[in-house]
């Protein structure tokens, strides 16, 4: 039985590992539909497994190749679309993180990065806003951010700082896109174990498997109450909101001691 009594459509960008992975599997589970999409979907053997374990009866999960890096993303969408014959809701989980110090700085890494945090979305909106536009049926819009959009940490502004860029956008046209009976929401959360966060170095606070954030995520998709902001885990979101509003002066000093 699905999470809100009836199956819904559920686009999932940046579905082949990690969060999207463990959440594709939930979203079958509860009796969702799941577009799910990464650049190389229809080689991934875990999305292919759960494919052949859900599509016994009728298609539930499909698989879609895309890279919100290209400059396809007008016909991506309209792929996704119509494979869905609409879509209820799209969840924008793509990312990309590299830590550099100064002396790692490459104009490529930053490129990327703003290409895959932050510009991905807004291609991925712009394409789906007409679309639901033509049809004016109630839609959501889910972006997976980072608890890092809350403040700059060393080593990290390469990530974060596109982060910050679609927090502040999602903020900015909530309100106007509720009007248009859009419903945009978006997700804070700290360390997850992944691919990316495998690259650190340096200890993880919070720490946790995907499946238990993939589970914290679906149980607040579907609960009555849509607030816009789901964040977690509660001590490091805590430590990061204090942080983002002390005096800059402190806040630098404190993370100067970070280096």
């Amino acid at each position: 039985m699905a999470s809100n009594d009836s199956p819904l459509t559920i686009w999932l960008v940046g579905a082949s590992q990690g969060i999207g992975l463990a959440l594709t599997e939930r979203l079958l589970d509860q009796g969702h539909c799941v577009i799910a999409t990464a650049r190389n979907a229809c080689q991934s053997a875990e999305l292919l497994a759960l494919q052949a374990q859900h599509n016994l009866e009728i298609p539930r999960l499909h698989l879609l190749d895309g890279d919100v890096q290209a400059d396809t993303v007008q016909a991506l969408c309209q792929q996704a679309w119509v494979l869905g014959n609409g879509i209820d809701i799209w969840f924008y989980n793509a990312g990309l993180y590299s830590a550099m110090r100064t002396t790692e700085w490459e104009l490529s890494a930053f490129t990327a990065m703003n290409q895959v945090n932050y510009l991905g979305a807004v291609k991925l909106m712009i394409e789906l806003e007409s679309l639901q536009r033509q049809t004016a049926k109630p839609m959501r819009w889910i972006w997976n951010i980072s608890l890092s959009a809350d403040f700059g940490l060393p080593y990290g502004g390469g990530y974060s700082a596109p982060k910050a860029a679609l927090l502040n956008l999602a903020e900015s046209l909530q309100p106007e896109l509720a009007q248009q009976k859009i419903q945009l929401q978006v997700i804070n959360h700290g360390f997850v174990k992944t691919r990316l966060t495998a690259k650190n170095t340096f200890n993880m606070p919070g720490l946790m498997p995907p499946e238990e954030a993939a589970e914290r995520i679906s149980q607040w998709m579907f609960a009555p109450s849509r607030r816009f902001e789901l964040r977690f885990p509660f001590a490091l979101a805590t430590t990061l909101a204090i942080l983002k509003r002390l005096p800059k002066s402190l806040s630098l000093w404190l993370t100067k001691r970070m280096l």
